[in-house]
């Protein structure tokens, strides 16, 4: 099974950068499509950018298209999100998420799930 740890969260000013990585346990991570998913308070658990097995496939919202990028290492079991001209509404709780084989955009279709990640951004 696999099992998934955030770290990277923090405070930065609006128009900065954080990089958020995803550490995976388990020799089957290479076949799992990995998510980033953000929970703000008040709101609902939303989809921010995932990635294929393989790395050559990727989606992100729209709210977060050309600031974020979404990257893996299979050899190294990690994810990361780089976040770049942060905004004060990209502030929430960010969690890693990941599925076997196909990605998508869909919260419950994840079955694991780390602990999750701060993430906040002064204006």
């Amino acid at each position: 099974q696999v099992q998934l740890v955030e770290s990277g969260g923090g405070l930065v000013q609006a128009g900065g950068s954080l990089r958020l990585s995803c550490a995976a346990s388990g020799r089957t991570f290479s076949s799992y499509a990995t998510g980033w998913f953000r929970q703000a308070p008040g709101k609902e658990r939303e989809f921010v950018a995932a990635i294929s097995p393989s790395g050559r496939n990727t989606d992100y919202a729209g709210s977060v298209k050309g600031r974020f990028t979404i990257s893996r290492d299979n050899a190294k079991n990690t994810v990361v999100l780089q976040m770049n001209s942060l905004k004060p509404e990209d502030t929430a709780v960010y969690y890693c998420a990941a599925r076997p084989s196909i990605f998508d955009r869909v919260t419950v279709d994840y079955n694991v799930w780390g602990q999750g990640t701060q993430v906040t951004v002064s204006s």
